[in-house]
């Protein structure tokens, strides 16, 4: 009897080895996948920054040419005015609309 205690006792002992094993092993595996995951994370955050600087750069860059764009408008505009205002004072505008048949 004593015997079959002592396999029983033998066999719960190479069970619970076993689940012990098998436990330490899956929590390695979850180890490793948390470590990539975490690495995919910091990959992910660095080049959320690299973005984040490059749309800020790319914003400014914009903000320039809707600025210079702005300014020659504004130049182009002033530029019709003063011709505009040399014709007509000229009378050129008045005879050239004339002559062109316009009235």
């Amino acid at each position: 009897m004593a015997r079959k205690a002592a396999a029983a006792m033998d066999g719960k002992s190479s069970e619970l080895a076993r689940a012990v094993a098998e436990a330490e092993a899956r929590e390695e595996r979850l180890r490793r996948e948390l470590e990539a995951a975490l690495a995919r994370v910091a990959v992910a955050e660095e080049a959320e920054e690299r973005l984040c600087v490059q749309l800020g750069e790319l914003e400014a860059e914009a903000m320039e040419q809707a600025l210079e764009y702005q300014q020659h408008v504004r130049a182009l505009s002033e530029r019709l005015a003063f011709m505009d205002g040399v014709l007509r004072s000229s009378g050129a505008l008045q005879s050239g609309v004339v002559a062109g048949g316009m009235h």
